[in-house]
């Protein structure tokens, strides 16, 4: 049985909270990798610091692979914002795979006996099943099931996107692709997005 709610799931208050809650973890993460760097070229050009400069150098060195992926993250925000304004939170059971690598990044989702999609969190896998989660076999959807969407646990309170982890060879059929593309869950030429 899904249970689907009538208005949007931004409606929702704890979503709304949730969704603050990602747009800060997301601004944390990409300042706590821009600021060494920025602080590093500071010393460098004044010729301020060079131990602190060699010492910033060091673990951004280590990190600087990460930066594109935390800008990416934060500017994606605004597609989950999208999904929640336009999609209404549909209340399903949920698995959670494990991976060969025992990642928590995926979620099957049954929608029907005959269509069943297993999706993977993006940017970051995250275990859902974990995070404040009461209900680890049920999982709140917000989304075209064909392009994805967004997930949280029961109660709407921790938002993540997510995307099909495979798509058909014959591709997706059904489902309102006017409103999938309007909320960037699709592109122009039909095909999913994939952040």
């Amino acid at each position: 049985m899904t249970l689907q709610f009538t208005k949007a799931a931004w409606d929702h208050p704890p979503t709304a909270v949730g969704y603050k809650r990602l747009v800060r973890r997301r601004a944390v993460g990409l300042l706590s990798l821009v600021l060494p760097l920025a602080f590093t070229l500071a010393c460098l050009w004044f010729d301020f610091m060079r131990q602190g400069a060699l010492l910033f150098i060091m673990s951004t060195i280590g990190f600087i692979t990460w930066v594109p992926w935390a800008a990416i993250a934060y500017w994606r925000r605004h597609r989950v914002a999208a999904v929640l304004q336009a999609y209404p939170w549909c209340e399903l059971p949920c698995l959670h795979p494990a991976r060969a690598t025992g990642s928590p990044a995926t979620i099957a989702i049954p929608f029907r006996e005959d269509f069943s999609p297993t999706y993977r969190i993006i940017p970051f896998p995250i275990a859902l099943a974990e995070r404040e989660n009461d209900h680890p076999d049920r999982i709140w959807f917000a989304g075209d099931p064909r392009f994805g969407g967004v997930v949280s646990p029961v109660g709407g309170h921790y938002p993540v996107r997510v995307v099909p982890d495979k798509v058909p060879a014959e591709g997706w059929s059904g489902g309102d692709d006017g409103l999938a593309l309007r909320v960037g869950l699709v592109r122009r030429s039909g095909k999913g997005t994939r952040t």
